[in-house]
């Protein structure tokens, strides 16, 4: 087939037609644990321990930081069109509690509704107190140091 010189711009045009476009697909993505439903309504508190949430639903994706008879399972699924953000369309947050002797005392589960928007106001972060510019901030301590009543006085005689 013998390609004449109009036909060549026509597919070059719809070969970067096609390139591109394919850039503007959905990407999703799941990160986390994987939610069975079925296993997880099978955890009952007071029936249920350590050992045994374990080999259900396998070792948490973390536990608790300031208690370690918090275990948490953390899903989420997410879309994305193209070059924009990660918009999350799916969480789950499953929260075991243990008691003292290792069984469980409660399963709580929880959603979209525990994602938190942040919106940062400009390039500066806002802060209380004293507005000091550049240079107040450099050289505000000149003198300061060693000065009567501000702490860096003479040491014990």
């Amino acid at each position: 087939m013998v390609m004449t010189k109009r036909a060549m711009p026509v597919i070059a045009a719809a070969m970067v037609a096609l390139i591109a476009t394919g850039g503007c697909t959905r990407i999703r993505a799941h990160q986390g644990y994987i939610v069975d439903n079925q296993l997880v309504q099978g955890i009952q508190p007071g029936i249920d321990n350590r050992d045994s949430v374990e080999g259900t639903l396998g070792r948490p994706t973390f536990v608790g930081q300031f208690d370690a008879n918090d275990w948490y399972y953390v899903s989420r699924s997410t879309r994305q069109l193209a070059f924009a953000d990660p918009k999350p369309v799916e969480q789950t947050i499953l929260h075991v509690r243990f008691d003292a002797a290792g069984n469980v005392a409660a399963v709580d589960r929880q959603g979209l509704e525990k994602i938190v928007s942040i919106h940062p106001s400009g390039d500066k972060t806002p802060t209380l107190g004293r507005e000091r510019g550049f240079f107040q901030e450099l050289f505000g301590n000149i003198g300061a140091v060693g000065a009567p009543g501000m702490g860096g006085g003479q040491g014990p005689q």
